[in-house]
């Protein structure tokens, strides 16, 4: 998970941010400005200063907040002047936007505040729909509005031009007021939080934010997204009285606080209507006792009432926002917010501390505990010089659990139907206080910590400050103790800082210069001493406290709660018992323990390798019982006897034979298949059966697998790792993959790898890739990309990045055979569709009742299968749900305000409009699920991935950074800086400007850049080199005729690209001095994906391969007779199939051995397959 940050605000104004990843507040940049409240998201933070004005911080990214500016020049033709701006009456502006409704001059756009600058001077859009229009930019139709098309027509009367000028957002990293489009609001902000960014179907980038004025007003900040972090204008929402504070969580839920003390719900919050219709009246939690403060998440409510106690609200949910009924909690607190992932943060009441409640996980909303987050500030003084000022040495550790950090686990919880039960205790504070040098117990100062009633707090606390400067606090003292001596003579006459943290007492320590001991308590920090003027802010006192921004889960590790490496320096690890082992000890403890058992072995080895071995050969068998799914009609799973023979003789060498022990007829027969021959292992998933397959040669021929069944889970992962392992044994095959590596990944996110012989790519008999070996390897992605210097790159389903770091195992292997180290938790998070059909009848308009020859009313994408809600299962058992079923507008070709795409009939055409002639219609539902795995992955952060390409390295060049292009999921192109063989994962982004989004990207030799557009054209990067990474212009060219793109492939020095409808083309001409080429030639069709090599080979996804007993979709196929005299080569050999999707070998550079040609007298060798059944192989030119 990525480092995220937590926000908070001192009593004194002054914002700081916590790194889920660093121990230090860091202080904001612009330390002028004294904040009130902020509100933080993944992107920004909001907050409201003292000067009442509304401020947004924008984190800064690699990738440029950008907006498009487009306006449309109009033209009419008449006879007298042909095509010019005297337009008709009745016609639209001459400049206006895309529906002429609205004019829009070019010098009528500004920019929306000071944040923002132009990036460039307007400019005509010489491209629709992929295709290029003529110079100028002029596209052509009868009349306004109509279908406009690139040639001018004899009955083109009218015709327009798109002009683009973007903005880009300057300001990052430091506040920026946002300037109110109204002349004055009526009175300021006291309040303000956004959310909203995980809205149902929302698109991506939008967000709320909601905001209280002194009077009690809400207002809704309209018009927020990726490209318009400012927002637009202020609207006013009407409300039942008067409001006090408000919470929006990141889904659908808001909750806001009365004057009253009653809590308000708002209701029918969606994708249409972010703001919501109405608002619903909720009890406050306790009935004597109002509310003062409510924060809200996805699927729950906390809330405070005046004395301070902390309620949690059960039973919220999107469809029940409004909960059932409130648990009262342990802990007193000021204050309490909400972050992502429900994870729930507050400020104590009497120490001002942040604290964290721990054990929040999806299964336990409420969580366990209350912890501290204990950690310095980066203004503050070392904690060590105020210890050794203090004359303090303690001879202790902090336990990882002290005291006075954590707060005991509720014990009880009830709800407000019992008063009796009700029952909050305050977080307990201890200290040991050590008396064994002290003549008198010293007890520590009672902190003066006003409560909290309105915006004047801050006020109220900067009060507190000595007029003089000196930071000296003076609080009232315990009755009886007038005096206060120093605890050391010799020393300044301070005491040492109060801390809420358990250190033991100092042991064997007696020495006649030691210091007294204090006792530690977790009041807020005051200095007696006069001489430190900043002994009042070693430990904050937090008034604000913003976890939106901050991405946590119930298993994450912090290093929140522990003390400063400057105070552990200071304490000597003596007898203590909450001694607290780090992953870097314990790592370090294992690498001795091995080393040691290493060089005992081979003392103990060595010594006696001259004796005979007693044992030449051992053999041992592990036997189960599993289903098999039977090769022969009628085909069903059988219950078989299934055993594992390995052996190893004297050598090392090892090997096994698979048998299947089955009943033919009453006739005991058995299936066995040698381990050396095994191909690939593979995991068959679904929702009845824990099944996998066994590929051999043949049977990767026959498209027939092995295919058999454990009872559960666990015991087909126990299998699985024993097979995995046996194969490796018996090929020699051990650690991870090699540079030169060929990766491919299933339709269902399983990495496999193999190591490519040196005769793969030989010609002219290379080595068939049915034998190819194939392992798996842990994680789940979407699509791998490598080269041959080590760097591979992956994408999740959640267009997540991922960098191999170079390890080996995880998944089924983990711990078995396999290192931990470079092994990372992986989560990946997958949409499920299905769809929802209607047909139209005169009677009821359009119902779920269809004609008997329809598809079913709720089905897949092709309508062959059922699919309604309750029956729709995740992808597979380790797939589970984290959405509830949500109305799909992202669907292609577009949908109205209900999701709804109508066509004449099904399957056709769907368009998101309806006409007299759409007789059918329907929607896409989907729910999101979620993988947790196991794998050699490291999260790229913080920029979604669509596509991503790395450069294919000759086996001898030396490339020290290796150029890697991605596109971003809004369409993006990207360019990594910093990836280099030891810091495969890069620097930093660098922005590629474009006209339109793009979807496909790839780079291949002499730094060749080729780019696939979202409307289906090709572009090349022009002028691209290590000394200017993202060259500096592109150059359309147009695809094949009536065909639109959907990925390229670059080599060496060939060009492959796969269109929409499965063709393979191959780019003719393309040469040093004309990289572009020059026309299209078809290749093949039947085509999912296609990688081109750095030697130019070319491997495919193929859609359907017919085996000679089945038929597999998805096949890994490799293009036979590629050379530079053919480099589209002859024919397809056929590998591994059923279920892959994606295949990259920019990694393999292994030049293949040169063969000579056999003599006459030798038998010929078998000759390769040259019929293509993928498809035939055509030859059509298209020109441009």
């Amino acid at each position: 998970m990525p480092a995220s940050l937590l926000w908070a605000v001192d009593v004194y104004g002054r914002v700081y941010s916590l790194s889920t990843a660093g121990q230090l507040w860091e202080q904001c940049r612009d330390a002028r400005l004294e904040f009130k409240r902020v509100t933080a998201a993944e992107r920004c933070c909001w907050g409201i200063a003292c000067d009442n004005n509304v401020y947004l911080n924008v984190h800064a990214s690699d990738l440029p907040v950008r907006h498009r500016e487009e306006a449309y020049e109009n033209q009419r033709w008449n006879p007298v002047d042909g095509f010019s701006d005297r337009l008709l009456p009745s016609d639209r502006w001459q400049w206006s936007d895309v529906t002429g409704l609205q004019h829009q001059p070019l010098d009528g756009f500004g920019l929306p505040s000071a944040s923002w600058e132009w990036e460039g001077d307007w400019h005509a859009d010489e491209n629709l729909d992929g295709e290029p229009t003529e110079k100028g930019g002029w596209t052509y139709a009868i009349d306004f509005p109509a279908t406009y098309t690139n040639d001018k027509k004899w009955n083109s009367c009218v015709r327009r031009k798109r002009w683009l000028r973007y903005r880009r957002y300057k300001v990052m990293d430091t506040w920026a007021q946002i300037p109110s489009q109204q002349a004055a609001l009526p009175d300021p902000f006291s309040d303000i939080s956004c959310g909203g960014c995980e809205i149902s179907d929302e698109p991506g980038g939008r967000m709320s934010l909601w905001a209280v004025s002194l009077q009690g007003k809400v207002w809704f900040r309209e018009g927020i997204d990726h490209h318009n972090p400012e927002g637009s204008a202020w609207e006013e929402v009407s409300l039942p009285g008067e409001v006090v504070q408000i919470s929006c969580g990141p889904g659908d839920l808001i909750w806001a606080v009365l004057w009253e003390g009653q809590l308000i719900v708002r209701e029918g919050v969606g994708r249409d209507c972010p703001k919501g219709t109405s608002w619903v009246v909720v009890d406050s939690p306790s009935p004597e006792v109002g509310a003062t403060h409510v924060a809200v998440g996805i699927n729950v409510v906390w809330a405070l009432t005046k004395d301070n106690k902390v309620w949690f609200r059960r039973g919220v949910n999107s469809h029940n926002p409004c909960g059932s009924g409130w648990i009262s909690m342990v802990g007193e607190m000021i204050m309490i917010n909400v972050g992502l992932n429900d994870q729930v943060f507050a400020i104590g009441r009497e120490d001002r501390a942040v604290y964290f409640r721990q054990g929040v996980t999806s299964s336990e909303l409420s969580g366990k505990t209350w912890r501290a987050v204990t950690v310095p500030r980066d203004g503050d003084r070392s904690y060590s010089s105020s210890l050794q000022s203090a004359g303090c040495y303690f001879c202790g550790e902090a336990g990882a659990q002290s005291a006075a950090s954590d707060v005991e686990s509720d014990t009880e919880k009830a709800s407000t139907d019992d008063p009796g039960l009700l029952a909050a205790v305050s977080p307990e504070r201890f200290a040991d206080a050590s008396t064994d040098h002290c003549d008198q117990a010293i007890a520590p100062p009672e902190a003066r910590v006003p409560k909290v009633t309105s915006d004047s707090f801050i006020s109220e606390l900067v009060s507190d400050r000595e007029p003089s400067g000196a930071g000296v606090l003076v609080e009232d003292l315990v009755p009886g103790e007038e005096e206060v001596r120093a605890p050391c003579a010799g020393a300044a006459t301070s005491c040492g800082e109060w801390s809420n943290v358990d250190l033991e007492e100092a042991q064997g320590q007696r020495a006649q210069d030691s210091a007294d001991t204090c006792s530690l308590s977790s009041v807020a920090t005051y200095t007696l001493a006069v001489e430190d003027p900043y002994g009042a802010d070693e430990h904050p006192l937090w008034a604000w406290v913003s976890g939106g921004g901050c991405s946590l889960d119930g298993h994450s590790q912090l290093g929140w709660f522990s003390c400063s490496s400057n105070t552990s320096s200071l304490v000597q690890p003596v007898h203590s018992t909450s001694l607290s082992v780090s992953p870097a000890q314990t790592a370090a403890w294992r690498r001795q323990i091995f080393e040691q058992l290493s060089e005992r072995t081979k003392r103990e080895v060595d010594n006696f390798r001259h004796y005979e071995q007693a044992v030449e050969q051992s053999v041992w068998v592990k036997k189960g019982t599993m289903q098999w799914w039977r090769d022969w009609k009628p085909h069903k799973w059988t219950d078989v006897h299934f055993a594992l023979e390995q052996f190893s003789g004297p050598e090392g060498y090892k090997d096994g034979i698979l048998f299947i022990y089955y009943n033919f007829y009453e006739e005991k027969k058995y299936l066995h298949a040698f381990i050396n021959e095994v191909t690939i292992l593979v995991p068959v998933l679904n929702d009845s059966k824990h099944s996998f397959a066994v590929y051999t040669p043949e049977r990767t021929k026959q498209r027939w697998p092995i295919r058999l069944a454990a009872a559960t889970e666990l015991e087909m992962h126990d299998w699985l790792a024993l097979l995995s392992d046996s194969c490796l044994s018996s090929r020699g095959i051990q650690g991870p993959p090699s540079k030169q590596a060929v990766w491919s990944v299933t339709c269902k996110g399983d990495i496999f790898v193999s190591e490519p012989s040196p005769s793969l790519e030989a010609l002219p008999y290379p080595t068939p890739c049915d034998q190819m070996f194939w392992r798996q390897v842990g994680g789940h992605l979407r699509l791998v990309e490598s080269n041959s210097v080590g760097v591979v790159w992956g994408i999740g389903y959640d267009h997540t990045a991922w960098v191999h770091t170079g390890g080996d195992g995880g998944g089924f292997s983990q711990g078995l055979a396999s290192s931990t180290d470079n092994i990372y938790t992986q989560v990946d998070v997958k949409s499920v569709h299905i769809y929802e059909n209607q047909r139209w009848n005169p009677v009821s308009g359009y119902t779920n009742r269809g004609l008997p020859t329809d598809r079913y009313m709720w089905s897949d994408a092709s309508g062959l299968h059922e699919c309604t809600k309750t029956n729709t299962k995740p992808p597979s058992p380790q797939w589970t749900w984290v959405s509830d079923w949500t109305v799909d507008y992202g669907v292609s070709g577009g949908a109205d305000r209900e999701g709804w795409q109508y066509a004449a009939d099904f399957p056709a055409s769907y368009h998101g409009y309806k006409t007299l002639k759409d007789f059918v219609r329907r929607r896409r539902w989907a729910r999101k699920s979620k993988l947790t795995s196991t794998g050699p992955w490291q999260e790229i952060p913080p920029i979604a991935l669509v596509d991503v390409s790395l450069l294919p390295c000759a086996a001898q060049s030396s490339v020290d950074v290796v150029p890697l292009w991605a596109i971003s999921n809004k369409g993006d192109v990207l360019c990594r800086l910093g990836v280099t063989a030891l810091t495969p994962a890069g620097s930093s982004w660098l922005h590629v400007g474009t006209d339109q989004p793009f979807k496909s990207v790839c780079v291949g030799g002499a730094s060749q850049v080729w780019a696939i557009a979202k409307d289906g054209s090709a572009f090349y990067r022009g002028s691209v080199s290590p000394q200017s990474p993202a060259g500096d212009c592109w150059y359309h060219i147009p695809s094949p005729a009536k065909q639109k793109l959907k990925q390229v492939s670059v080599g060496r020095t060939s060009v492959f690209t796969v269109d929409e409808n499965g063709n393979l083309w191959y780019r003719q001409g393309v040469t040093p001095s004309y990289p572009q080429g020059s026309s299209w030639e078809h290749i093949s069709n039947n085509v999912r994906k296609v990688s081109a090599g750095p030697l130019d080979q070319v491997w495919i996804i193929a859609d359907k391969v017919q085996g000679s007993l089945s038929l597999s979709c998805g096949t890994v196929c490799h293009r036979l007779g590629v050379q530079p005299v053919e480099p589209k080569g002859q024919s397809w050999d056929y590998g591994i199939g059923g279920g892959w999707d994606h295949i990259t070998v920019r990694g393999n550079s292994m030049e293949p051995p040169r063969s000579r040609l056999p003599s006459l007298a030798a038998p010929a060798p078998p000759s390769p397959p040259a019929t293509p059944p993928i498809g035939a192989h055509t030859k059509t030119n298209s020109h441009m």
